[in-house]
């Protein structure tokens, strides 16, 4: 029987250190609680089974009224929370759109700051390391997301061309969680396998977000594994889509993430992951900045 979280189980919470343009550089979206009368980031805990992802933009949308854009991850914090162990998840983020900030009773004060300004600004001095991430990197990203498709049951069960095969009932709900997951880095174009299974697993991204999708050949495998574009075609294509710098989501199968994925690395003049291979459902973030890699994370469906 699974347990609960334990005592000595950490406190997770996820957060994101939202920035804009300013006349004088970037401006940073710090918060103020009564309840602690402190400036702070925009933060807070899981929820129970919530994915990391979801929550900084569940909470950053909460305390901020902004629905926040994830770039690149930053260095998580750990401290003790009343005597407890916490990790904090944090991320860069852009305005995707917001209302009027509305005060309550958890945050009564938004104010965009200067970044040295916000700096003075911060209540507690763990904060820093978090906000001189975002400052110390490269600001505006362009994410490529390298994602595997999500459960279609078994290949020697279906006998029907495989191109056909479809997401089974373990399948169908990931790629829904998929699609909440993936909007977190925003609208982007969609290039996935031509395959049922790829395209069912990219449908509620494409349904929340009216991104466009293009099916692509070079990505493509048989039923054994062999994708149906050459090696070249594959190393062009990625080559081309980088290029472009464009916000892309790309949706093919486990035997082909480790040369893709490789491929990317090297393109933007870094290494390959030790571990390159994605279990179903799960994806790569590559975050690009000025033709260069600025971050790299990997997200299973769960956890």
């Amino acid at each position: 029987m699974a347990s609960g979280p334990t005592e000595a189980d950490p406190i997770r919470a996820a957060g994101a250190v939202l920035w804009r343009p300013g006349p004088h550089g970037a401006e940073v979206a710090l918060i103020h609680r009564p309840r602690y009368d402190d400036w702070t980031l925009p933060k807070g805990k899981l929820k129970g089974g919530e994915h990391v992802l979801a929550a900084a933009v569940r909470e950053v949308t909460e305390e901020t009224g902004i629905r926040p854009v994830l770039g690149r991850r930053l260095a998580a914090q750990h401290y003790l929370k009343e005597g407890r162990p916490k990790q904090v998840e944090w991320w860069t983020a852009t305005p995707a759109d917001s209302g009027p900030f509305q005060p309550n009773d958890e945050v009564d004060q938004l104010a965009w700051l200067p970044a040295a300004e916000a700096e003075q600004r911060l209540s507690y001095e763990r904060d820093l390391p978090v906000l001189r991430g975002l400052v110390e990197g490269p600001l505006p990203t362009t994410p490529l997301i390298l994602m595997r498709h999500a459960s279609a049951g078994e290949k020697s069960e279906w006998t029907d061309d495989d191109t056909l095969r479809p997401l089974d009932p373990d399948g169908r709900p990931d790629a829904a969680l998929l699609g909440t997951l993936l909007a977190a880095y925003g609208t982007a174009r969609v290039i996935c396998s031509a395959t049922a299974r790829c395209v069912e697993t990219v449908l509620p991204y494409l349904q929340r977000t009216g991104a466009e999708l293009r099916t692509d050949l070079a990505y493509t495998a048989d039923p054994g594994g062999r994708r149906l574009g050459d090696p070249e075609t594959v190393a062009k294509r990625t080559a081309e889509l980088l290029a472009e710098q464009r916000p892309t989501i790309l949706c093919t199968h486990g035997e082909l993430v480790p040369e893709i994925i490789t491929q990317v690395c090297e393109h933007l003049g870094a290494a390959a992951p030790e571990e390159p291979n994605l279990r179903k459902a799960s994806f790569w973030a590559v975050h690009m900045a000025d033709s260069r890699l600025a971050a790299i994370e990997r997200h299973a469906i769960r956890g």
